[in-house]
């Protein structure tokens, strides 16, 4: 076998593919390369590629990997894999799940039997589609506008081939891999293409004619993953054409729960989406996590920027472009292609895919009323400016539902005054709104926050009335921490039973992307004297019951990690208590866009909350 060194570092300008470089003239991969003209293949780097190995010098040609020793230690360390793999929880909107596009012909019974052996929830193929048992079938988009990153290298001695593979028909999963690799061709193309538009990544699974393989063994091989809400046609397809996918060759190791994202102020941004920056958004963070320690390379418009041998990848955006994940398994001596993530897509031409943020004005409109700095409660003189409400009223009407809302900011910023647009907009609608301040973290620790709460509760319970408001139509609301907040004041008896109320008299509650879960939260701050075991008690997941009152729970697209894990969670435990809830998905949102939508003129979180509130 002859083996191409690379030493040293390449030059910054050059390309990655992270696909694999070898100069043996047994690879009828690269000889066919020749024959297409691809001269500058030859010993040296790929003109807009580039492969990056630092940690192996070569690798085999795919007649070489059906040799009986290197078949065994490929099946030893996926062995290995498969007992060391960590399960990777989704804290995100979308679940994992695995697809297989082929133009194989059998009946669909078939194809959803292979599909299900080989751990497949979906099928795109010419069959008709829907589901088959539990497998969904779909045709592949015909607008898709994607490119096809499947590669295996066709053998030039067919014969020798299946003869090759017969003798490797104990390890059929190792065999058929031994085909398998990363085109530079196809991944140099597809990095032109996405450094001016947005375009999928997605891969075919063919079965070879070799008289061993199986359907099974090949949709293992090759797989597409989907990220989407749910396993319905419309999300599927929805979240392929926006790339919401990553390519992954399970036969080494399950991908399953492979994480590419970016996250700043805003919130998080999965691959496929475009990232919403600029002053707002404070520093954009890179994140990438895999199940098993991989060499995980970060690709910026076809260049490799940021390389790790480790199961997690940071990296802090300094430029726009197209970013994209490529994850390599080194197996017996040599890499091997495992995950190939779509971009994601920060600054221009992508900004204008990105809705922008409308802000609502601030003056008061007319038929709304508006009494400021009320006093809901005493206490320490510098605290003073934070126990005040503010009024936003139905100008000349009576008896209106009241909504007190709990404004977010992690428990340690935030002030009414940033709410105003909201006061005015639910006045207008007929809501009587109460937006209180509190005192802050890490000054004031809980439950100065809930304490607060409670007190304004009591004096819009005790005051609303000479107000116009109805006291037996009270709802709490929050966005993030205030959701935290809304959800412990209805859920937990003891902060209201100091004014001789409880529970009883909230409505409802309208909690927009809150916090449920405080034990892990590090902002969230305990008194002193109090064990960190009492965050449990402290979160809203915990405290749940049958006697709560009605809940609205919305989530967005773009929350911050982990809470729309938490809202669904939030909202399962109250339905099994049967506490009437709605869960509400919020799209094309961010953790911040959401709760401006909400004083919008119209928008689906507006129109949610003013159907809850009767």
């Amino acid at each position: 076998m002859t083996m191409r060194f690379l030493v040293g570092s390449p030059p910054e300008s050059t390309r990655a593919t992270g696909a694999t470089l070898y100069t043996s003239t047994k690879c009828p991969h690269l000889k066919s390369s020749y024959r297409r003209g691809n001269s500058s293949l030859r010993g040296r780097f790929i003109s807009g590629a580039i492969i990056l190995l630092p940690f192996l010098a070569y690798a085999r040609t795919p007649f070489e990997r059906l040799e009986a020793q290197h078949l065994q230690a490929v099946h030893e360390q996926r062995v290995e894999w498969k007992k060391q793999r960590k399960v990777l929880e989704s804290f995100g909107v979308y679940q994992d799940f695995r697809a297989v596009f082929t133009s194989e012909y059998a009946s669909r019974p078939d194809l959803a039997g292979s599909a299900v052996a080989a751990d497949a929830q979906i099928v795109f193929s010419k069959m008709e589609p829907g589901f088959e048992g539990d497998v969904l079938f779909l045709n592949p988009p015909q607008d898709l506008g994607a490119i096809d990153l499947s590669h295996r290298t066709a053998p030039e001695n067919p014969e020798r081939w299946r003869r090759a593979m017969r003798k490797g028909k104990e390890f059929t999963d190792e065999a058929f891999g031994a085909a398998t690799v990363a085109s530079p061709e196809t991944l140099a193309r597809w990095d032109q293409a996405i450094a001016a538009a947005s375009v999928t990544g997605f891969a075919t699974t063919s079965l070879p004619d070799d008289g061993v393989s199986s359907r099974t063994i090949a949709f293992r091989n090759t797989t597409t993953h989907i990220l989407a809400r749910e396993l319905k046609a419309d999300d599927i397809l929805e979240s392929l054409k926006q790339g919401h996918a990553y390519v992954a060759h399970d036969w080494l190791c399950d991908s399953t729960g492979f994480r590419f994202f970016a996250d700043n102020n805003l919130g998080v941004f999965e691959m496929g989406d475009a990232v919403a920056t600029g002053l707002i958004a404070g520093t954009t963070k890179i994140t990438a996590t895999v199940s098993v320690p991989a060499q995980l390379k970060l690709i910026r418009n076809g260049v490799v920027i940021k390389e790790v041998n480790d199961t997690t990848l940071e990296y802090t955006v300094a430029n726009p472009g197209a970013y994209r994940l490529e994850a390599w398994l080194n197996v017996d001596g040599e890499a091997r292609p495992w995950i190939i993530s779509n971009p994601l897509y920060l600054g221009s031409p992508w900004d204008a895919r990105l809705r922008p943020f409308q802000v609502p004005f601030v003056t008061t409109p007319p038929g709304v009323q508006v009494h400021r700095d009320i006093s809901y409660t005493s206490g320490d003189p510098k605290d003073e400016g934070k126990h005040k409400l503010d009024l936003f009223l139905p100008e000349g009407k009576t008896k209106v539902p009241v909504l007190v809302f709990f404004h977010g900011g992690s428990w340690t910023t935030g002030d009414r005054s940033q709410y105003i647009a909201l006061g005015n907009r639910l006045a207008r609608a007929g809501i009587a709104t109460a937006i209180p301040s509190y005192r802050l973290m890490p000054a004031n620790r809980h439950p100065a926050q809930m304490e607060d709460a409670a007190a304004a509760f009591d004096w819009v319970y005790r005051h609303i009335e000479q107000y116009g408001g109805d006291p037996k139509r009270i709802y709490v609301s929050g966005h993030s921490s205030g959701g935290h907040m809304a959800s412990l004041l209805a859920l937990d008896s003891e902060y209201l039973e100091k004014y001789g109320l409880n529970p009883a008299e909230i409505r409802g509650v309208v909690t927009m992307s809150g916090v449920y879960d405080v034990r892990y939260v590090p902002a969230f701050k305990l008194v002193d004297d109090k064990p960190e075991s009492e965050k449990k008690e402290a979160s809203p997941q915990f405290q749940v019951h049958g006697r709560a009152p009605r809940f609205l729970v919305t989530y967005c697209q773009w929350d911050y990690l982990t809470l729309p894990k938490q809202a669904r969670d939030f909202a399962a435990a109250l339905k099994k208590a049967f506490v009437d809830t709605k869960l509400l998905y919020v799209p094309n949102e961010n953790h911040i866009s959401e709760i401006i939508s909400a004083a919008a003129d119209q928008s689906p979180l507006l129109d949610a909350i003013l159907s809850f509130v009767e």
